[in-house]
């Protein structure tokens, strides 16, 4: 049997912030689009969610340059809605805009996926219930692409505009330059499991969930940039001991760690900033 993870089974992923050129243009692609609500707007930052939880937070630096092409960060952010009824309609949103990049069928989730107007990967989806994963005695889960039952989540749709409160981000998907640095950094310090794997690829969880990280090598990414994308993520653990543990791993693994207003952050080999905080 595979050990529990030191990370709490009770961890979840948090807010995700962008940093990017325009973000009334962004800001009206996550309403409109993907179904999110205004909770704030400053012109510098402005946060987006479901309504009574903050989701994302696009902070604004209009003279930032695009992400290069071998630059590590964001492959997509995934919202998870609570329904295959809330689904169905974030699927007549995207269709209507004409913005649907994909489809798949993963198992463990039905998907939909397209591309944010600064090129930031944006997945929305829903999980089958935990009963139908096909979970393996090594404590890992099978998860495919196959093609989505498109019909079947349009039928199922609730017709509603925007996302329904209980909607979050239920993981981010990393492009990193190195997955055994990646593989370390998240289970062997961080403390999560690995629950896949596939070529040029890792999907990592806390607890028994199909993955709240994955990442992935497909587009040989050699670094970190300065430019547009993931600036940085939320993982929320369940108190305050939690993080205190978190801290204490990354400090004896000589990872650099800062402490913010709620929590702490620390940056991961591909440069992504993680920030850990409790709920």
């Amino acid at each position: 049997m595979v050990p529990d993870s030191p990370l709490p089974a009770g961890t979840e992923v948090g807010r995700v912030a962008l940093t990017v050129a325009d973000s009334d243009r962004v800001a009206a692609f996550y309403e409109e689009t993907v179904g999110l609500s205004i909770h704030d707007d400053t012109g510098e930052r402005t946060v987006l969610g479901d309504g009574e939880t903050q989701l994302l937070v696009l902070h604004e630096h209009p003279t930032v340059p695009e992400r290069m092409a071998d630059e590590t960060g964001l492959y997509h952010l995934a919202v998870r809605v609570p329904s295959r009824a809330a689904l169905g309609a974030a699927l007549e949103r995207v269709e209507r805009t004409g913005q649907l990049d994909g489809a798949s069928d993963h198992h463990v989730s039905e998907a939909l996926y397209l591309t944010d107007p600064e090129g930031n990967g944006v997945e929305i989806y829903r999980d089958r219930p935990r009963e139908r994963w096909d979970e393996r005695e090594d404590g890992t889960v099978r998860m495919a692409t196959e093609r989505l039952d498109r019909a079947g989540v349009e039928a199922a749709s609730d017709a509603t505009r925007s996302v329904p409160v209980g909607t979050d981000i239920g993981h981010v998907h990393l492009e990193v330059a190195d997955l055994d640095a990646t593989r370390s950094f998240y289970v062997d310090t961080l403390g999560m499991r690995v629950r896949a794997t596939y070529t040029g690829a890792l999907f990592l969880a806390a607890g028994s969930y199909h993955h709240h990280v994955g990442a992935n090598v497909w587009h040989s990414r050699v670094g970190p940039g300065e430019g547009r994308g993931l600036a940085w993520y939320e993982l929320v653990v369940p108190n305050e001991a939690a993080v205190t543990a978190v801290r204490r791993r990354l400090t004896d693994s000589d990872r650099a760690v800062e402490t913010t207003p709620d929590g702490i952050e620390t940056v991961d080999p591909a440069g992504v900033t993680v920030r850990v905080r409790p709920s």
